[in-house]
């Protein structure tokens, strides 16, 4: 059951993210349960030894450092203690696959496809600002360009050229309003198999979508898995409207006709009561299907209604299941 949303496509990198928001997510980094070889030393621990070390930057320390990274001679002179990066030892790479299919423009302001870019450009944000590599790939565009890639960037200076990759791309789709609904049904299982086939480096890759895919999910989520290298994060951003529909049902009642926006596919259908149980018990269940599904490929799976304070999701709910520390 979707509703069309009316969130106002984003114009400027301050509608996706405000600064205080942005100073508050400076204090963040991303967080991977594995261990795996980069080219950072300072960040976090490599298992190999023997590497060449050069020097490469600094950034402020933070509660939880190795204190044997600190740069002392610093400290005495601006009484402020920094961290000394290393080249040739490790880092981390975050990559954010952001699905902009139709089926995204669902929701109340914002719909999920505004939510899900807010999302990535703040996550996008934490990583950066940790001097992590951070890559983004938007699909489901239909056309002859499905999907658009945006190469690993390192450092905060990149991040409006990422806001402005999210806005000019997730939207793109909707610019040309002679195209017909079913040539911009985006191929979510072909996007995943592409993402792991040319993956660079190894780190945690974060999937934004509805998973409302028609033809199923598991043939990209296993895509992922198979290919390795990847702490995967699966954040199911759903809107009010479809996880409680019961709230809407005096809009959504009767005999209506529902047309799928990405098929184009009409359907005749009468609105009651036992039906919206129905649907409210099979989204449940598809729901847990899929936490159950990632959860047998060590994925982590996570549900976010996209009514969700952007600043409570990321301070709070995203430490506490593990993708942020």
């Amino acid at each position: 059951m979707l509703v069309s949303g009316t969130s106002p496509r984003p114009r400027s990198t301050d509608d996706l993210l405000d600064a205080r928001i942005l100073q508050r997510l400076e204090r963040l980094d991303v967080r991977t349960r594995k261990l795996f070889a980069g080219k950072l030393l300072g960040e976090r621990r490599s298992k190999k030894r023997g590497q060449s070390v050069e020097f490469a930057d600094y950034r402020t320390y933070v509660p939880g450092d190795d204190l044997r990274f600190i740069d002392w001679n610093v400290y005495a002179r601006l009484d402020r203690l920094f961290v000394k990066l290393f080249l040739e030892e490790e880092d981390l790479a975050a990559h954010i696959a952001l699905d902009a299919s139709l089926s995204m423009d669902a929701g109340e302001n914002p719909t999920k496809l505004l939510f899900a870019a807010r999302l990535a450009a703040a996550l996008s944000a934490i990583g950066l600002v940790n001097h992590n590599r951070v890559g983004i790939t938007v699909f489901g565009l239909g056309g002859s360009q499905p999907m658009r890639r945006l190469p690993d960037l390192r450092g905060r200076r990149h991040l409006p050229q990422i806001m402005n990759f999210l806005i000019d791309s997730a939207w793109s789709s909707r610019d040309t309003s002679s195209t017909r609904p079913e040539s911009i049904a985006g191929d979510f299982n072909n996007a995943l198999r592409t993402i792991a086939r040319l993956r660079v480096g190894k780190g945690v890759m974060l999937v934004l979508s509805d998973f409302l895919i028609e033809g199923g999910y598991e043939a990209g989520l296993k895509g992922l898995a198979a290919a390795g290298g990847y702490d995967t994060f699966c954040l199911q951003v759903l809107s009010p409207s479809e996880i409680e529909p019961e709230r809407f049902a005096q809009t959504l009642t009767g005999d209506l006709r529902l047309t799928d926006a990405e098929s184009g596919r009409a359907a005749e259908v009468t609105i009651t009561a036992p039906l919206i149980k129905s649907y409210r018990r099979r989204l449940e269940q598809y729901c847990a299907d899929l936490g159950a599904f990632c959860a047998a490929r060590s994925m982590t799976h996570l549900l976010v209604r996209s009514d969700t304070d952007m600043e409570t999701l990321v301070l709070d709910t995203l430490r506490r299941r593990g993708l942020l520390i």
